[in-house]
């Protein structure tokens, strides 16, 4: 079934997962003649492979470069998603900076489902596309908590009940241990909240090796593009989102390295504490 028409996916085709790849040259050659043997060959020895060797290049010094450059470009993409979001700052610098307000609401791709390609979340939060009132016909859509389209993961209906949501990816950062953890206390502690996790602009076909080979059961929607993190303000793996019944923001959370399951279910037990405090106390 093909939803485009709903304002479930825009018009452009899937990506190809192979699509925009370089093929990689690791400057390696073969291996070299062998050591002489007996006493006639008057041959220097070969030099060392250490630091002696100084105008040799070294794999580990390649991979000193992509790590910086790795490192530079997250630091560029948590810049480019703070200047970007509207609230004007990075999601999580202040654990407690947007409590009260409504989290954004949006629409993704199951990664399980079999949709054919990458497809681009819905992240409309109204009915039209213009200020205009009433809507001009030819910019009227549908907003992502009212697409009807399957495979797909829609925030909303996690809203009756407190959320814990887990923002992710793999280029440029290693936070999976985080996802795993994340999973961990989702079957723990699902009869309690709710759970989901954001895989943000890697290729699906990659979610979803991961999402098998490490027997995640959270659902895990597929943010292609990045619009949904960029509209949350994301700009660091791990970041986790919790909030209240209504999809309220309670708090959000970033750090340095991975949260240990420990930690979250700390988050997880003041977000219920809170969450019943609120209903017993509505403001």
């Amino acid at each position: 079934m093909d939803d485009r028409g709903s304002g479930w996916w825009p018009d452009e085709q899937p990506r190809s997962g192979s699509e925009g790849r370089a093929e990689r040259d690791d400057g390696s050659s073969g291996p070299g003649p062998p050591d002489p043997v007996g006493g006639g060959d008057r041959r220097p020895p070969r030099r060392p492979r250490g630091p002696e060797s100084r105008d040799r290049p070294k794999i580990a010094s390649r991979y000193s470069l992509f790590v910086g450059l790795a490192f530079i470009a997250i630091v560029l993409v948590a810049i480019f998603n703070a200047i970007q979001t509207d609230e004007g700052g990075l999601l999580g610098a202040d654990p407690t900076e947007r409590r009260g307000e409504p989290i954004p609401e949006f629409a993704a791709p199951d990664v399980l489902a079999d949709l054919g390609g990458e497809l681009d979340a819905n992240i409309a939060q109204d009915d039209c596309e213009t200020s205009r009132n009433p809507c001009p016909a030819d910019q009227v859509r549908t907003p992502a908590c009212r697409i009807e389209a399957m495979g797909a993961i829609r925030v909303c209906d996690l809203f009756d009940r407190p959320l814990a949501i887990s923002f992710w990816f793999t280029r440029g950062g290693d936070c999976l241990p985080t996802q795993d953890a994340f999973d961990r206390v989702s079957s723990a502690r699902g009869h309690q909240l709710n759970f989901l996790s954001v895989n943000v602009l890697d290729e699906i076909d990659d979610v979803k090796r991961l999402v098998r080979e490490r027997g995640w059961r959270v659902p895990v929607a597929h943010d292609a593009d990045g619009a949904v993190s960029n509209l949350f303000g994301v700009g660091i793996c791990p970041t986790l989102v919790f909030a209240y019944p209504g999809g309220i923001l309670h708090s959000a959370e970033i750090k340095p390295g991975n949260f240990s399951v420990d930690e979250i279910e700390r988050s997880v037990d003041e977000l219920l504490a809170a969450s019943a405090d609120r209903e017993r106390n509505p403001e």
